[in-house]
């Protein structure tokens, strides 16, 4: 059965990329890399990571040795950073339909806004550095999935 909450997959994308990155140290990771370990799109991680340089959480260095690293402390970024550079803000929801039309409290009650609450709480108390070990380390992400398979 499908979750209820639903994370757009360039958010889901951003998410697990700076989580690879983390994990990476302080070493450029190249997109294809980053791409080939996560099995996506490189021009669709290539538009994420765009949006998450713009958002100053990541930088890119060029070059033969150049590739994406984190712009700040693993410590200092929050899931809810990423989550916001790439969906905006994460604001209160009151209601379904946008506006307001039940005129004795909302069809839901405070279901809503509850939710969106603890979402955003759980985003804003996750640090990339608590995450880092999911991914393992840099050997982990310069392998595409058919050299780790026989590790």
């Amino acid at each position: 059965m499908a979750g209820v909450l639903r994370i757009s997959e360039a958010a889901s994308l951003a998410l697990h990329t700076v989580a690879c990155l983390a994990a990476s140290s302080e070493k450029p990771v190249a997109a294809k890399d980053v791409a080939g370990r996560l099995g996506v799109s490189e021009a669709h991680l290539s538009k994420v990571l765009q949006r998450l340089s713009k958002a100053g959480i990541v930088r890119s260095t060029r070059g033969p040795h150049g590739g994406f690293r984190l712009a700040h402390d693993a410590n200092d970024v929050t899931l809810l950073d990423v989550y916001e550079a790439i969906e905006g803000s994460v604001a209160p929801a009151t209601c379904l339909l946008k506006r307001s039309v039940c005129h004795k409290g909302c069809l839901l009650g405070d279901l809503i806004r509850d939710i969106t609450e603890q979402v955003r709480d759980q985003l804003a108390s996750a640090r990339l550095a608590d995450l880092s070990d999911r991914f393992g380390g840099d050997d982990d992400v310069d392998a595409g999935p058919e050299d780790r398979s026989h590790r």
